[in-house]
């Protein structure tokens, strides 16, 4: 069975605070086939090169401020997932420099979205950074590890389509900008379109406004999709705090 490959609009910790929508999660999760591992590429991982993170249990990174208290006591203590870093390895040799961290945790963007989807954090995790690479090259790397979908695997992008901190907040509906580059990206997402993918930054509207790191995790679900004739669904649309997009994709 090949296992879809999806995008989660993690917003903020303050997500877990929000029974529906985190209940929306859980059922999305539910929905899905049980995976056997989880690879997880979160916006608030990014490095040089391709970094394999902890493949022994390590604390979890509170990398928020400001936020309630409880949140800085969350635990997820899923199973790490070394022989998943091994085929990592194995599947970018050729592709992307890739290297090893052994004492880095999860971040935020990891555990909180699947504390949503996998509360009982039995399912092995492993956590990979983003490395400082093109949107050509992010979709690339994500097509390299699309065999991963047909072992078991469930490759998870974390993240915000749209991300404007300077911007985005206000008590209307979403800017004009926002709005533009929600819908470009999902259409290029349904037609597959590598080549507008790779170069939103100079075609895509609102792209400028919109996109930074928060949205590169979609490019490699979207590099990992291109080698399959499969349907491309948003099972959470709209948005949230004004002009940050909480779409999430489904390909598969």
């Amino acid at each position: 069975m090949t296992l879809p490959t999806i995008f989660i609009a993690h917003g903020s910790p303050m997500l877990l605070t929000d029974e529906a929508r985190v209940q929306g999660l859980a059922d999305w999760a539910k929905a899905l086939p049980r995976p056997k591992a989880i690879l997880m590429i979160s916006a608030h991982w990014e490095e040089k090169d391709l970094v394999i993170g902890a493949t022994t249990p390590q604390p979890l990174i509170y990398d928020f401020y400001g936020f309630p208290e409880p949140l800085y006591r969350l635990q997820y203590p899923c199973p790490p997932a070394p022989a998943l870093a091994d085929r990592v390895e194995t599947l970018l040799a050729g592709v992307t420099p890739v290297r090893r961290n052994p004492a880095r945790g999860y971040d935020h963007g990891t555990y909180v979205p699947l504390l949503c989807c996998y509360p009982e954090a039995d399912i092995p995790v492993l956590q990979i950074a983003m490395p400082d690479v093109s949107a050509a090259k992010m979709i690339e790397i994500g097509q390299a590890l699309a065999p991963l979908r047909e072992e078991g695997v469930l490759i998870i992008g974390s993240g915000y389509i749209t991300h404007n901190m300077r911007m985005g907040f206000h008590n209307g509906g979403p800017r004009d900008w926002a709005a533009s580059f929600d819908a470009w990206v999902a259409d290029v997402a349904v037609k597959k379109d590598a080549v507008a993918m790779a170069d939103y930054r100079a075609t895509a509207p609102g792209a400028r406004e919109s996109a930074d790191g928060h949205f590169l995790p979609l490019l490699f679900n979207f590099g990992a999709s291109l080698p399959y004739d499969e349907p491309v669904t948003f099972p959470v649309e709209g948005f949230e705090y004004g002009s940050f997009s909480r779409r999430s994709v489904q390909f598969g």
